[in-house]
């Protein structure tokens, strides 16, 4: 590949990805900092998206547009919806719902967006193959599952929530940004997978867990995000 897009919405998700690359040229655009430069030996643009599906999805077309990206990777931290899924261990997305997009007053399955032709944005299988395959190198002592994630504008912690988005959606971790980027690459013809580490059990657990394991999960999609880049 060309050019790799790595987006992550906070900056604690892209800062030690940043740290890592050379040659860099920032270019900012839509209160956006757009970071091109080589990481592991690959052409690399490293961006903070900020939080929520519009700016995720705003970020992604920019990728698109201003740099003609061969692929984009989400990278960051989500919570778990499934009890076997531990803090630390990394999701890889298999596909991406949006949980809070609800047009079933219009007769479409609840999480599918209006005139369009699918519900779920399936992400490129290399993509998946080769995210499992880092991980289990260079990670072993975490377990990695590809699954689908769901995203929607909420902070999701409470079990009550979780235990209703898992049944609607059967999907295995929640955060606010993975399926609008895939939205924009789907719609784009561009290739995507959307990694998360676990940062809080699927139970009532989030606010007790996050503050103290956030740096722990953040590491880990590091490792795997730098060591995956040097694949592609």
């Amino acid at each position: 590949m060309n050019l790799i897009g790595i987006i992550g919405a906070m900056e604690e998700e892209v800062s030690q990805l940043k740290e890592k690359m050379t040659d860099v040229r920032i270019t900012k655009k839509a209160e956006m900092e757009f970071c091109k430069g080589i990481l592991n030996g690959k052409a690399v643009v490293v961006v903070r998206s900020g939080i929520g599906k519009v700016n995720a999805g705003i970020c992604a077309q920019i990728l698109v547009d201003d740099y003609q990206v061969d692929c984009i990777i989400n990278t960051g931290i989500a919570g778990s919806l499934k009890n076997e899924i531990n803090i630390g261990d990394i999701v890889v997305s298999t596909d991406t719902v949006q949980h809070d997009m609800d047009a079933t007053g219009f007769g479409y399955p609840l999480g599918q967006i209006p005139r369009m032709d699918t519900l779920a944005f399936p992400a490129d299988e290399k993509l998946i193959a080769l995210a499992q395959e880092v991980c289990r190198e260079v990670i072993p002592e975490i377990q990695v599952f590809a699954g689908r994630v769901v995203s929607g504008d909420q902070f999701v912690s409470d079990r009550e929530s979780k235990e209703r988005i898992s049944k609607n959606f059967q999907g295995y971790c929640t955060e606010m940004e993975g399926a609008a980027i895939a939205q924009a690459a789907y719609l784009n013809h561009v290739p995507y997978v959307v990694l998360r580490a676990i940062s809080d059990k699927a139970d009532d657990s989030a606010s007790v867990d996050y503050p103290a394991f956030e740096r722990e999960a953040i590491r880990h999609s590091v490792e795997l995000m730098s060591n995956m880049v040097k694949r592609l």
